[in-house]
């Protein structure tokens, strides 16, 4: 493929502001409490003044490079070209996004579209059972709960399946966190209820092989989401024989390029969901989102976690 743009040698001015969000209350995983979000936001100045922002938003248990990494990256550099942009190393995913949207957005013409069908992340444990209301107000009809963290779930399971009107559905995620007989017993009443969309990563993505399994033997559908935290752990799983769901966390995913490339040469059945980011990748992950097509409520339904 030829490369028709301007000169990309042309550097631009790299600015880098560290922020630090807190929750509105800590949001708990099996990996354990998540109290704020830190990241970067990066800026891009062209010759022109013309300046275009991205966020580098680390996952670091997702496989993206931590905060302090991506810190000692972007200080290497007062200006950057086009060039040095695409040629981010993969071990940097969370800039690779960042620097890739940020120059994305000198020249593309936005193609964001209200009233997208989101998915309303819950608190875990029997808190659910009183705010799934209010996303249901605003007209969410799937919710993400977050399973594997408490016990008693299977009674609030139960509770909260009854409680969702009938054309609303429930995705369950485990973050990796259950054993394969918890995973059977979760998959059970799953098939059992007919309201479960999905459930996210019932086990450690270095159990593979055994989620296949499951794929097999439970009618509820299975998305891949640790497994897959980065687009070249997406493409190997892929070629292993995955074909069931795959969840995009496009902040820490690495290159929108690659996704691209990705979409065209595979038929990917995608979710693509929020890593608690700001507005500046939130949008850059929701333009890709639109663009790429995604027949599933989007993982985005969060904004209600932060303080403002």
């Amino acid at each position: 493929m030829t490369n028709k743009q301007l000169p990309i040698t042309i550097p631009y001015q790299l600015a880098i502001t560290p922020y630090e969000k807190p929750f509105r209350q800590p949001l708990k995983t099996s990996y354990g409490e998540w109290k704020t979000r830190q990241g970067i936001i990066i800026s891009l100045q062209d010759t022109a003044g013309n300046i275009s922002y991205g966020e580098i938003a680390p996952l670091p248990q997702f496989g993206s490079e931590t905060l302090e990494q991506a810190l000692s990256f972007c200080s290497q550099f007062s200006q950057i070209t086009e060039t040095e942009i695409y040629e981010i190393p993969e071990q940097f995913p969370a800039c690779q996004f960042a620097f890739e949207s940020a120059l994305e957005r000198f020249s593309r013409t936005p193609i964001y579209q209200e009233n997208l069908q989101l998915s309303c992340l819950l608190p875990a444990g029997k808190q659910a059972l009183e705010t799934w209301q209010s996303g249901w107000k605003q007209g969410q009809k799937t919710f993400k709960w977050k399973i594997g963290v408490f016990s008693q779930e299977d009674s609030w399971f139960e509770q909260l399946i009854n409680q969702l009107p009938d054309d609303c559905q429930l995705r369950l995620d485990a973050n990796g966190g259950l054993t394969f007989s918890q995973a059977e017993q979760w998959l059970q009443l799953a098939d059992a209820s007919g309201k479960v969309e999905l459930i996210e990563q019932p086990l450690p993505p270095n159990q593979f092989q055994q989620m296949q399994e499951l794929t097999v033997k439970y009618q509820t559908p299975i998305a891949l989401d640790e497994s897959v935290g980065t687009l070249r752990q997406l493409e190997n799983c892929y070629q292993q024989g995955w074909r069931d769901i795959f969840v995009i966390k496009c902040a820490i995913a690495g290159s929108p390029r690659y996704l691209r490339q990705l979409c065209q040469h595979y038929k990917l059945d995608l979710i693509f969901s929020s890593v608690m980011e700001t507005d500046v990748a939130r949008e850059a992950a929701l333009q890709l989102a639109t663009e790429l097509s995604s027949h599933r409520a989007l993982g985005f339904g969060v904004n209600h976690w932060f303080t403002d």
